[in-house]
């Protein structure tokens, strides 16, 4: 008997190049549905320093601000650096350092920490208001003293600006591994706000990915890969890690890192700002990682209200050698004082 024949099996009606293109869809949709549903991102989130914690109302929105009143002297109030995960903890040693020893103060800047992270687009000028608004407030306090600053990073762009706006403010100016010292030095004088940065802004907020896209972003993995390419070593701070990773995961956390990735935050030309500061400015960074072009720095070493210092560490070295910055730095105070 002849054998039965096989039925044929229907063809498929999606070529195989579709399948496979469709593969980047659904895992995308995938990461969609486990940022919504899997994701946590209302993680505990407790204060990053010690001392007095509270919220200030301004005109900028609301500012985690943190303070020990304890001891005497000059004010000195600290300020954190500006990147996906940017809060206070930044800080702290350098805060720990100092209180009770001086009146000491940090905040967290607008789209980060404890304070305000709604959904707007954050600039060089609102940074620089919240920073008018604190010292405001910490001069409030200390019968209307000028205070002591230390920026971190990109903030301290906004403290020279906020210097040039009210230099009564300030005794004195701190710069821990800045920026704007390399190309961006002279700037291209262009409105990061618009064009290309716009534009991509507006696609990074786009309500159906924008919060599942910075969840990429803001997985432990990735995270530690970027502090690692900030120390310029594996051996990075794991309570900053830990904490950033908390502050991270937040209602609003995208908001702010939007803005800093799409150029936003970086103000234009700021050599104008460094060259145009007249309060004493201490000047500190590292030699290792990803962040040591300092090429125009050297301009300013002659300077007789600079000083410029190196350390053998990565972007952030009070968290490696505390001890050298903070001697550095209070040598600075002491020989201004003198």
């Amino acid at each position: 008997m002849p054998s039965p024949s096989r039925p044929e099996k229907p063809e498929s009606r999606i070529p195989r190049a579709a399948k496979l293109a469709l593969l980047p869809l659904g895992a995308a949709g995938a990461w969609i549905a486990w940022s919504r549903l899997g994701i946590d991102h209302r993680m505990t989130l407790p204060p990053a320093l010690p001392g007095h914690h509270e919220r200030l109302e301004t005109e900028v929105g609301g500012i985690g601000l943190y303070g020990s009143a304890r001891g005497e002297g000059t004010p000195l109030l600290l300020i954190h650096s500006v990147n996906a995960a940017a809060n206070a903890y930044e800080v702290r040693p350098l805060y720990r350092h100092y209180a009770g020893r001086r009146p000491v103060y940090a905040l967290d800047l607008p789209g980060f920490g404890f304070s305000e992270r709604s959904a707007r687009t954050y600039t060089p000028r609102l940074m620089t208001d919240a920073l008018h608004a604190v010292t405001a407030e910490i001069r409030r306090r200390h019968g209307d003293a000028p205070v002591d600053a230390v920026a971190l990073s990109l903030s301290c762009e906004y403290l020279a600006a906020a210097a040039l706006e009210r230099p009564g403010d300030y005794r004195s100016l701190g710069l821990i591994s800045p920026t704007g010292f390399d190309a961006r030095f002279e700037g291209r004088h262009r409105d990061r706000t618009r064009h290309g940065g716009a534009v991509a802004r507006a696609i990074l907020t786009v309500p159906l990915w924008g919060r599942p896209l910075f969840d990429l972003l803001v997985v432990r993995p990735s995270m530690r890969f970027f502090l690692e390419k900030t120390w310029g070593s594996k051996e990075i701070d794991e309570g900053l890690l830990t904490y950033d990773h908390a502050s991270a995961h937040q209602p609003g956390a995208e908001h702010a890192p939007f803005s800093f990735l799409s150029g936003a935050l970086f103000p234009e030309a700021p050599g104008r700002l460094y060259e145009r500061l007249t309060r004493p400015v201490w000047l500190i960074h590292g030699e290792r990682g990803d962040f040591v072009d300092y090429r125009h720095a050297a301009r300013f070493a002659a300077a007789p209200n600079w000083r410029v210092e190196v350390l053998p560490t990565g972007a952030f070295p009070h968290f490696e050698d505390l001890r050298a910055v903070t001697q550095r730095y209070d040598r600075f105070l002491s020989d201004l004082a003198a």
